[in-house]
């Protein structure tokens, strides 16, 4: 009886170990398949476009982005963040508007729509509300505002921080509208600028300002126009003084989109007179050597304007 118990011992003992041999190779096997299948969940994450879908309320957001193109860039590596309107928020549009937008022959309208919706990087609901300002893809800046809620421009946010792979989506319950009007019909619009927009036609320059750009125009008003002594607009307006004309408003004009911060900070900037200007704060308020800006920060769609209280001569 010992021998027989002592070989079911042995026989037991053998079986155990080699089972815990065969659950060690088991646990290892099926480690490493555990990690294979997380990498691959990981990288079959769904991206912006599949949350969206999944989502079941961006229907309308989808269309439109398939219309312009842009399903390969919310499909990408590239982290954005969306502020995406609703398809109730799509419904409140003039009627017809969507329609309007998804036609081929306004995709380049439809982009800059769709763009003005986009942020660069994963931004949380909590860093969101850190800034008043935030940049788009398409150059235009957002105003961000948190004394009731948070409102994107005139967009109430109602539910934040949807992840997906390459990114993130907050929702918004309007269809924000970037700046469609060039820095020409930005300034004949505005009511102020009259003198300004009768000098850039005598001087030949609509087309240049109406151009993509993007440009920043530092813009003297009427007012600042009517400070100069007398005769000196009559007389620049003279086919004869085009070219002195010329000079004195491409000095007030710079090559990109620069905002008052960027301004500030950078102290000057080279202009396309191709003379420098110079940019510092007196007293609180922004000035472009000797004239104060009394308005910021105006997004175009090819630009942005300041608005100055003097005519920038010069040397």
């Amino acid at each position: 009886m010992k021998n027989t118990s002592t070989a079911v011992v042995a026989l037991i003992a053998g079986l155990a170990g080699t089972a815990s041999a065969q659950c060690s190779g088991s646990t290892h096997k099926e480690s490493g398949a555990t990690l294979s299948l997380v990498s691959a969940r990981a990288e079959h994450a769904p991206d912006l476009v599949d949350t969206a879908r999944r989502a079941g309320q961006f229907s309308t957001l989808l269309a439109a982005a398939e219309a312009a193109g842009l399903v390969p860039a919310l499909q990408g590596h590239r982290e954005l963040t969306v502020f995406a309107p609703t398809d109730e928020a799509f419904s409140k549009l003039p009627a017809g508007t969507v329609e309007t937008l998804l036609k081929p022959e306004n995709k380049d309208l439809l982009t800059a729509v769709l763009t003005y919706h986009i942020v660069e990087g994963k931004v949380a609901a909590a860093d969101v509300v850190k800034v008043s300002t935030a940049t788009t893809l398409g150059g235009q800046r957002l105003d961000i505002t948190t004394d009731n809620g948070v409102q994107i421009d005139n967009a109430n946010v109602i539910k934040t921080d949807i992840t997906a792979s390459n990114g993130i989506i907050h929702v918004i319950d309007t269809v924000l509208m970037p700046s469609t009007d060039d820095i020409v019909a930005t300034a004949a619009g505005a009511g102020s600028f009259s003198t300004l927009v009768t000098a850039v036609k005598a001087a030949g320059l609509v087309e240049a300002l109406q151009a993509d750009g993007p440009l920043t125009v530092f813009a003297p008003t009427d007012d600042a126009f009517a400070d100069l002594p007398a005769g000196t607009v009559e007389s620049l307006l003279k086919p004869a003084n085009r070219e002195k004309l010329q000079a004195i408003l491409t000095y007030h004009v710079v090559s990109g989109r620069v905002y008052s911060d960027a301004a500030l900070a950078a102290q000057s900037a080279h202009t396309l007179q191709g003379g420098d200007i110079r940019i510092s704060l007196r007293n609180g308020r922004l000035t472009i050597n000797d004239a104060t800006v009394i308005s910021s920060d105006i997004d175009t769609a090819n630009g942005v304007i300041h608005v100055i209280d003097g005519v920038l001569l010069p040397e």
